[in-house]
Order: structure tokens, then C-alpha cells, then sequence
């Protein structure tokens, strides 16, 4: 039991979201000190609705990444989903429901889509997504017919609403990515198909050799992805109540930002979903403490990508130790 004990605090270090979450609370700890309005409960609440359309999308591109993939694609797909959801229950007078069950569908569409090429043409990762990201861009404006859907009905908005926390108002959209953040903490951690997902990152061959349905593997988290993309479309639907055939452009890199700074390889095979929250989270607080200190916006772009570069620096370092 001592030894237990004793080797515990090295194991907690020892994982990924240790560094990211150090980051985290020191970030909180100097944003505090500069402003007495950081530490307060509707600020934080803020912080969380602010980052929770991007952390969502980083949930699916942290499945993703941890198959050594990647997906510039993300922001374009949860856009379209969003025009497909608002489009069809406004202006084709689609039940709420099946406009909604459309749009996920449509999200997950693009990410099986992306899956059969990088599996049955070999085709890399970059490329497919790359490529798609122009498509589904083109696809929106054209069925957008570049305008913005409006008077959406309730159930689109729905988790755009607040319930009281406290003294904060919270979001419902805020605990569903919260509760989606749980899921999938859990589905890597303790489930086969958890399991897979790491060993297909760590080694496709060595995967294939020892049973695990490498193609077939990597489709199904390509779709999965997907359509957590379109449930990040809903929350975004719903923060903004607008179907917005603009929004998402630079969310891809946002996505990928929250993932690496949470502590995942950009290599796979490495790296934790809660690590991902922590990550949307440090760009989340930098961003908010840095605005409540009247430090212009073009700054918090420079610092977010001093800080990415510094993430994948320390992965880079971690890798060659390792070997």
C-alpha cells in the first residue's frame, strides 16, 4: 500500500493533462490577481459558453488525432449542419425534430465520408479533410444562398437557455458539453473500443495484426466525429439563434489548438478527452482574462499561438525521451 501511495503523485504527473492543468490554474491564478472581476461565477459561466461550441468540436477532432489523423473540415461541417437544421425548420417547414435528426445525420454523413476515403483510397488525412473543408464551404453558401436563417423554433434554441446555479445563470448547452466531455472521458477509458482507438494510433499495423478491424475501426471514428460535430452545430444554432452560413471559419483551428494544448500527440496513440477540456479551457480563459485587462484581440491570437507552438514542442521532446 505505501508503495501504492508513493508512486501515486508520479502517475498523476505523469499524464497527459497534468502539464495542461498546472497551465490552467496558473493562467486563473494571474488573470485573478489583474482583474477582480475574473473570479466570479458569471464570468466563469461565460468562459464555459464561450469555449463550449469549440470544445465540442474538439472532442471529435481529439478521436481523430489519437488515430494520427486530423480534420480541417470540423468548423465548415458544424456550419452546414447548422444552415441544414435552421433551413429545413424554417423554411421547408420540416418538424423541429426531423430537422434537427437531419442535420446530425448530414454531419455524420461527411465524416464517413472522410472515413472511406482515408481508409479505402489511403488517401492521408490532410488531403481528405483539406479538401472537404472547401467542398462543405461551398456546399453552405450555396444552399445558404448566403443568407442567415432566423425565428428558429424552440428546439433549436433550446439549449441557448439558462437555469440557475447559485447566483450564476448557466446554459443548457454548457452542461450538455460537459456531460459529452464525461461520455466519451468514458468510452476511451473503459471500453474495448477505447482501447482500439489508442492502439490504432499508437500502431496501425501492430493493430491489424492483433485482430482489431483497422479500417472499420477508423470509418466508425470518423463518423463519430461527425456527428458530435453536429451537436456542436445544435449549441452553436442555440447560443446564437441564427443558422449562420459564416460561422465556424476559423473554429478547425480552434479545435486543434484546444487538443494539443490539452496534451495529445499530434502523432496519436497519446492523449486523454478531459485533457481536450482543459485545453478549450486555457484558450477560453486567456482570451476573457486577457480581455478584461483591455489587452487588444490580435495579442490574444499571438499568445494562443506562442502557447500551440509550445505544446507540440514539449510533445516533440516527450516523443524523443521516450524512445
Amino acid at each position: 500500500m505505501a508503495v501504492t501511495q508513493a508512486t501515486l503523485p508520479r502517475r498523476l504527473v505523469a499524464t497527459p493533462v497534468a502539464g495542461p492543468l498546472v497551465a490552467l490554474l496558473l493562467a486563473c491564478l494571474f488573470f485573478g490577481v489583474n482583474s477582480g472581476q475574473f473570479f466570479t461565477g458569471p464570468n466563469f459561466s461565460l468562459i464555459i459558453q464561450q469555449v463550449m461550441v469549440v470544445g465540442t468540436l474538439a472532442i471529435g477532432q481529439t478521436l481523430i488525432i489519437l488515430t494520427a489523423g486530423i480534420d480541417l473540415a470540423c468548423g465548415a461541417i458544424m456550419a452546414f449542419g447548422g444552415i441544414v437544421m435552421t433551413k429545413l425548420a424554417v423554411d421547408s417547414g420540416l418538424p423541429p425534430v426531423l430537422a434537427l435528426a437531419a442535420g446530425l445525420a448530414v454531419c455524420a454523413g461527411f465524416g464517413l465520408v472522410n472515413g472511406l476515403l482515408v481508409t479505402r483510397i489511403s488517401l492521408p488525412p490532410f488531403i481528405v479533410t483539406l479538401g472537404m473543408l472547401n467542398v462543405v464551404f461551398a456546399l453552405t453558401h450555396i444552399y445558404s444562398n448566403e443568407q442567415t436563417v432566423t425565428e428558429l423554433p424552440a428546439l433549436l434554441t433550446v439549449l441557448g437557455q439558462t437555469f440557475q446555479l447559485g447566483q450564476t445563470n448557466v446554459t443548457y448547452g454548457s452542461l450538455l458539453t460537459i456531460l459529452l466531455f464525461v461520455l466519451f472521458a468514458y468510452l476511451l477509458g473503459s471500453t474495448a473500443w477505447g482501447r482500439h482507438v489508442y492502439a490504432l494510433g499508437n500502431s496501425p499495423e501492430v493493430a491489424r495484426l492483433t485482430g482489431i478491424r483497422t479500417g472499420r475501426l477508423t470509418v466508425g471514428v470518423y463518423t463519430v466525429a461527425g456527428l458530435v460535430y453536429g451537436i456542436a452545430a445544435l449549441l452553436l444554432v442555440s447560443r446564437t439563434g441564427v443558422g449562420d452560413p459564416q460561422a465556424g471559419q476559423t473554429d478547425n483551428l480552434d479545435s486543434i489548438t484546444a487538443v494539443v494544448l490539452g496534451g495529445t500527440s499530434l502523432f496519436g496513440g497519446r492523449g486523454l478527452v478531459l485533457g481536450t477540456l482543459v485545453g478549450a479551457l486555457i484558450v477560453g480563459v486567456f482570451r476573457n482574462g486577457l480581455q478584461l485587462m483591455g489587452v487588444p484581440s490580435i495579442y490574444q491570437t499571438l499568445i494562443t499561438g506562442v502557447l500551440v507552438i509550445l505544446a507540440v514542442t514539449v510533445d516533440q521532446l516527450s516523443r524523443r525521451r521516450n524512445r
